[in-house]
């Protein structure tokens, strides 16, 4: 065997055990142990627990830093699903969660690449596609709803 090869072989096993590290530590990071799952999702509104409200504060102060917008309201959703819906009803396909987590993701891209709308265009297409695969022109307009009605100011 060259000893190129065993270079290639050793760098694809720790390259394997980084992403197997880094899992473990975003699952460690975001409470994925089993004892989460006994506590309550939410504190009680008024409760102030700085512990309980700590973790989604730095996850959304992270996310903004990313340009990634908040959860939007369910009437904004339904005006985004619903422009989603004209372009294709393969796009939502009855998992409105999805799409949104979609579109917040592509905010970031618009935040990332502000002056490469192609590269903007060709992720929103890869974001998008799944069993589907879907036309740079219908990118190009899912990209347009996701800018006008989740992150108007990117």
């Amino acid at each position: 065997m060259p000893t190129g090869q065993g270079r290639i072989v050793k760098h694809r096993t720790v390259v394997a055990c980084s992403a197997a590290l880094i899992a473990a530590a975003g699952l460690t990071a975001c409470g994925g142990s089993a004892k989460s799952e006994s506590r309550p999702a939410a504190a009680p509104s008024g409760s102030g627990a700085p512990s309980e409200q700590a973790p989604s504060k730095a996850i959304a102060d992270a996310e903004a830093r990313l340009g990634i917008p908040p959860k939007p309201d369910p009437a904004t959703q339904r005006r985004y699903t619903a422009a989603l819906d004209k372009i294709s009803r393969e796009i939502v396909n009855g998992k409105p969660e999805r799409a949104v987590s979609r579109g917040r993701s592509t905010c970031g891209t618009i935040h990332s690449f502000p002056q490469d709308h192609a590269k903007q265009v060709d992720l929103t297409r890869q974001r998008f596609s799944g069993a589907t695969q879907f036309t740079p022109e219908q990118a190009e307009k899912i990209l347009q709803a996701v800018h006008t009605h989740l992150c108007p100011k990117n």
